[in-house]
């Protein structure tokens, strides 16, 4: 894995272990910044950058789970590996309701943490895909004119051109043209690939969860 696939965000309020990890990380051909608080996190924050935290729940000031929702309230969608030497259930349970996607307690074995981080970072990549893709296929919705809407929705529903045409009040000719349009607009090849579209932009509505 190269440093272009993402940046892993280290966040712990302890010297030794923040460098250790930074090391560590970095040697297994990974790149990787330190932070010693979330509020230093915060002050260089820029959700375009690709990657994973790698957050330490207990530190003074923010604390990690305060960051953790902090960054959800912004739909800050990269993954987040949690990490803390007290671990508990409810804790556990808060952090992932925050966004947290894995849960590490100190202390932990060095191979499994590379590959907990290569997991990471992969679903991180895989979310700004699906992202991307989903915003090009909202610009495609957005040109569809209203009535062009209506159709889509039924199509998408399964609704044959009979059944479109006898609701909507249209000429089965009419709806097969407004069909046409909309397989055009949306560059779509058949009914599949229209339902395929709406599937990956309803996430979009409701937050940056991955696929």
């Amino acid at each position: 894995m190269s440093g272009d696939d993402g940046t892993v965000f280290i966040i712990d309020d302890q010297r030794t272990m923040r460098s250790s990890l930074r090391r560590l990380i970095e040697t297994a051909g990974i790149k990787a910044e330190a932070f010693d608080s979330a509020e230093a996190f915060l002050d260089s924050y820029d959700v375009q950058r690709p990657g994973c935290l790698l957050l330490d729940l207990q530190m003074p000031g923010m604390s990690g789970l305060q960051l953790l929702e902090r960054l959800a309230s912004r739909g800050d969608g990269r993954p987040v590996i949690v990490l803390t030497g007290h671990a508990d259930v409810p804790t556990a349970v808060r952090a992932m309701k925050a966004g947290a996607v894995d849960f590490i307690q100190k202390p932990f074995q060095i191979p499994e943490l590379l590959e907990r981080i290569r997991q990471s970072l992969a679903l991180d990549a895989q979310w700004r895909r699906w992202k991307l893709e989903a915003a090009q296929i909202l610009d495609r919705m957005n040109a569809l004119s209203p009535r062009e809407r209506e159709v889509l929705d039924m199509v998408v529903d399964g609704r044959s051109t009979r059944e479109i045409a006898e609701e909507l009040g249209l000429r089965t000719r009419t709806v097969d043209l407004h069909r046409h349009s909309i397989m055009h607009k949306m560059g779509a090849r058949s009914s599949v690939d229209l339902v395929r579209m709406t599937a990956v932009c309803r996430p979009v509505k409701g937050g940056p969860t991955p696929p």
